[in-house]
């Protein structure tokens, strides 16, 4: 199968085929997080959807090598401006911890030196790399073996600086009367034709948070930074230009070119990150990287993914409605079913995370996983010919390889697991050549994509909750007496949850609940 795939540097979805199709090899980098404070899911959500894509691409059989940044310095506050306004993160991170140990309202799990720029960014590392690992991430669990794949920006200070001369032989950058090091969009036609902003259109817009004098300093509104002198900054280095730190842009095109694109003279198939990198980072990244190369392309494929917004509503800490992954564990969900409501909107599309949604996804992960161990249970038993998943698994593929179309692909496995009974045991009257073993391999085939059946259930903080846990865990006791045709014992529990004030409905779907507000 051919895997059909939406490219934002073309806008319209074309066949994937990588730089070198005899070696079936993948060069995938992704931008990852910035370590100045925990994750949140709309985080989560691009980096889940870049492992869906991952996955796909491995089930179709390609090796695949892939690359994730864990930024610690350069990535400014007001980054939606190609030159990068405002703070550092890491040193609002480093105030935000001062404050709260000041205030006594520092978690004593996050005990760190707030002067100390390189322990806050190992601390939120850390922390991001256990969020990865407890959904799945692959790219986490390769980090134990070859952390070289999740690399830091303040390990690569060199290859920047070489870059940087690189770009200024080329006359592609340039050293302003401040000593700030500016890429020269004029100097590269092509800047803006990924995002669509071109240098006129920067021009025309620019204002605001970019101050005059700065402005005066550059040769065009729309020129970025690539190294500022600033020898009062948290994190500083050396270099020809003076003591200071390198342009967010620059850190991933290093990397990516470091790590992925050393025989490729730095083209790579695959770069993705959320829609919000679009522009300026990714147009930077492009300009930069193709600068440096003289080549025509740096990835051959965009891929982004779209914004999450939760119950309807923007993400904010202001609305209540901002949460980490910890945060969502807190209330009682687990791993797999945050991973499947993360995923299982298109990544194209706006997703809407709601706590129902959560709730329908361990519903569905549930009925998954007693299939998976019924399966394994009759493994050897059986069948008069090729059973549903087995005959499910290419519409399961091809719906992946539709620009990974992972409703079709769920709606292909959850119609195939709904034709099985699995209250009884199998008929012992089949004599086919295949047996439920096979099944079992086509269930995790399809699991290889989505990653839900295999996940570790680490609890987070007990707290408010463990009210959706019980409530959860009475609710599968029902369904189980109801399976049972245990009618006193199913009513019983729907009693017990009604004096938690929780009112549940059965329908098609399963059971719903919801909290009845007095």
């Amino acid at each position: 199968m051919t895997l059909r795939l939406y490219n934002t540097l073309t806008n319209r979805e074309e066949d994937f085929t990588p730089l070198d199709p005899d070696r079936k090899q993948v060069l995938f980098y992704s931008c990852g997080p910035t370590v100045y404070d925990y994750a949140h899911i709309g985080n989560f959500r691009s980096f889940l959807n870049a492992d869906v894509l991952r996955r796909t691409l491995e089930l179709l059989g390609y090796d695949v090598r892939h690359v994730m940044n864990i930024t610690d310095v350069g990535h400014m506050t007001d980054d939606d401006i190609a030159d990068g306004g405002g703070e550092d993160k890491m040193e609002v991170a480093a105030r935000r911890i001062a404050q709260a140990k000041q205030d006594g309202t520092l978690p004593a799990d996050t005990e760190i030196d707030p002067g100390d720029p390189f322990a806050i960014a190992d601390f939120y590392a850390d922390a991001f790399l256990k969020d990865a690992r407890q959904l799945g991430l692959k790219i986490a669990f390769d980090q134990q073996s070859n952390p070289d794949i999740m690399p830091r920006p303040t390990k690569y200070i060199r290859e920047m600086i070489s870059h940087i001369e690189t770009l200024i032989k080329k006359n592609h950058a340039y050293v302003a009367e401040d000593g700030v090091v500016y890429f020269d969009v004029q100097s590269f036609p092509e800047y803006g034709r990924l995002s669509g902003n071109t240098p006129d259109q920067i021009r025309s817009g620019q204002g605001g948070r970019v101050d005059e004098a700065t402005q005066a300093l550059k040769r065009h509104p729309a020129d970025f930074m690539l190294w500022k002198p600033d020898p009062k900054h948290l994190m500083r280095w050396e270099s020809p230009w003076g003591e200071g730190y390198p342009g967010w842009h620059l850190e991933c095109s290093v990397m990516a070119g470091s790590l992925l694109g050393k025989e490729t003279n730095g083209v790579i198939d695959i770069h993705s990150g959320g829609e919000d990198n679009i522009f300026p980072h990714h147009e930077c990244e492009i300009a930069q990287t193709c600068g440096a190369s003289d080549e025509a392309l740096f990835a051959r494929f965009w891929f982004h993914t779209r914004f999450l917004i939760v119950e309807g509503e923007k993400m904010s800490k202001s609305k209540g409605n901002f949460f980490t992954v910890r945060d969502v564990l807190g209330k009682g969900a687990t791993p797999a079913a945050l991973r499947l409501e993360l995923i299982k909107t298109h990544y194209r599309s706006n997703a809407n995370f709601t706590f129902q949604g959560l709730t329908d996804s361990q519903r569905q992960i549930d009925r998954w996983k007693k299939l998976e161990s019924w399966l394994s249970k009759h493994a050897d038993a059986k069948l008069d010919g090729p059973g549903p998943l087995v005959v499910a698994l290419p519409a399961f593929k091809q719906a992946l390889t539709s620009d990974l179309n992972i409703a079709g692909a769920i709606g292909a496995l959850s119609s195939a697991a709904g034709m099985y009974s699995i209250n009884a045991d199998p008929p012992e009257s089949a004599s086919g050549n295949t047996t439920y073993a096979d099944e079992l391999e086509a269930l995790q085939e399809m699991n290889s994509v989505l990653g839900v059946l295999d996940l570790e259930w680490e609890q987070a903080a007990a707290g408010a909750g463990e009210d959706v846990a019980i409530i959860e865990s009475k609710i599968a006791d029902r369904n189980l007496a109801r399976d049972n045709k245990d009618w006193t014992t199913a009513d019983r529990i729907r009693d017990e949850l009604l004096e938690l004030n929780i009112a549940i409905k059965d329908g098609s779907e399963g059971t719903t609940w919801k909290k009845i507000v007095k």
